[in-house]
């Protein structure tokens, strides 16, 4: 026994799952049956305070406010505006609307955010429940295993890769057959394990995991996380605090939980590659790459890094690009501040060299791309491609080798770094 290699998404898999924010995770696990907070998402801050009213009518006297941001260490984070902290206790319905203001329509930065944050456009206002007991649950999908695993621990309300780390040994993990499901035993075993030993806790528990599991399943979910997992002090047990992923590959059968994704909370250049059915993830270079293949996309940011360089994105265009994606994609490595030079790399296997040649040309014409560009082209249609580039009248940078390819750009790329870094304006006026 002991700790999981990687726990939930810091598995160093590809990535392939989107978040809800935690006010729509409880809320689908109620429809389950799973207990958790009394509650709802405001929008304003007298939405907030309804809520709050709500919950006052109920017998709740005390509060909590958190900002809905996909992200971890809200409590710990602080707004661009200075307010600090995303999670707040309360304990009248006036503090309740003051920290809605203060949260709603900043930016929230935490540990996993970067500098820029990201917008809390919602917070979630629910009952402040007391608690004597806290523990951490998650199911996870686990490559070494083979399938679903449970992972169970009695350090609720912390750090759980800072527990994995220093006490492995409180960590409980429990594979899962994807044929006959969680056992019974197994279950009361790991619910014991995570501090549940008494008969009532033990059953809560284990009522909890089941359905959980059952919501696993059911909605393609990658990661199902609870933490923390609480015992009120009536001895009541209760989902706190949930994370959940899916799988987007399962979108078309899964339309309620996708219609819940919030893609302001995502880098708005990868919202839009998606669009254009475009593989890309942002980086934080300033050399832009326009490559077709996984492989060649992995190699080219690979011989940039050696040259010196930085690279900004991972875009992989693929074998059945047209013209509109490689349009598609010049827009969006022109859109990005970041950039300062374009590296066009493509074999032409199944992806020909002209198709990639015309998305070129369209892109200089129609967005009035001023970004110094250097192109490596090899393979099917190459010499049609280097005929259609000289025949634009466009000037690129243009080569048979990758090597001399990158270098070319990091040169570039670092000319454009220095001229702004010193408020020098650097023309690259690509039509003749």
């Amino acid at each position: 026994r002991g700790a999981l290699v990687s726990l939930p998404n810091r598995m160093g898999q590809q990535k392939r799952n989107y978040n809800i924010h935690e006010c729509d995770a409880q809320a689908l696990m109620a429809k389950y049956g799973v207990p958790v907070a009394m509650g709802n998402d405001a929008k304003s801050a007298g939405e907030a305070r309804q809520v709050a009213e709500a919950l006052s009518k109920e017998g709740v006297n005390d509060y909590v406010v958190k900002a809905q941001v996909l992200a971890g260490g809200r409590g710990k984070g602080s707004f661009l505006n200075g307010f600090k902290g995303g999670v707040h206790l309360c304990s009248d319905i006036p503090t309740v609307e003051d920290m809605a203001s203060q949260m709603l329509g900043q930016r929230l930065v935490t540990k996993q955010t970067g500098p820029q944050g990201k917008p809390c456009n919602r917070v979630l206002v629910t009952e402040r429940l007391f608690l004597r007991k806290e523990a951490y649950f998650a199911i996870l999908l686990n490559r070494e295993m083979g399938g679903p695993v449970m992972v169970g621990s009695s350090e609720g309300g912390m750090d759980i890769e800072a527990v994995a780390a220093e006490t492995p040994e409180k960590i409980h993990n429990l594979p899962i057959s994807l044929d006959d499901g969680p056992d019974p035993e197994s279950l009361k075993t790991l619910a014991s394990n995570m501090g549940f030993a008494e008969p009532n806790e033990n059953a809560q528990c284990v009522d909890i995991m089941e359905k959980l599991y059952t919501l696993f399943q059911e909605s393609d979910a990658t990661l199902i996380e609870v933490n923390p997992l609480g015992q009120a002090h009536d001895g009541k047990v209760y989902c706190l605090d949930a994370k959940l992923n899916f799988d987007d590959n399962a979108a078309f059968r899964q339309k309620e939980t996708h219609a819940l994704r919030d893609e302001t909370q995502e880098d708005p250049r990868e919202v839009e590659a998606e669009k254009m059915d475009l593989n890309y993830i942002g980086l934080d270079g300033n050399i832009g790459c326009l490559v077709n293949g996984a492989g060649l996309a992995m190699a080219t940011m690979d011989v940039i890094k050696l040259n010196g360089g930085d690279p900004a994105n991972f875009l992989d265009l693929g074998g059945g690009a047209n013209v509109d994606q490689v349009t598609a994609a010049f827009k969006i490595l022109n859109d990005d501040h970041n950039v300062m030079a374009i590296l066009v790399n493509i074999f032409g296997g199944i992806m020909r060299c002209d198709i990639i040649a015309l998305g070129i040309i369209k892109a200089v014409t129609e967005l009035g791309l001023q970004k110094p560009i250097v192109i490596r082209l090899e393979g099917t249609k190459v010499k049609e491609a280097q005929e259609l580039i000289e025949d634009s009248g466009l000037r690129m940078l243009t080569t048979d080798d990758l090597q001399e390819a990158a270098q070319r750009a990091v040169r570039v790329a670092e000319i454009q770094k220095l001229a702004k870094e010193a408020h020098l304006n650097v023309s690259f006026d690509l039509p003749l």
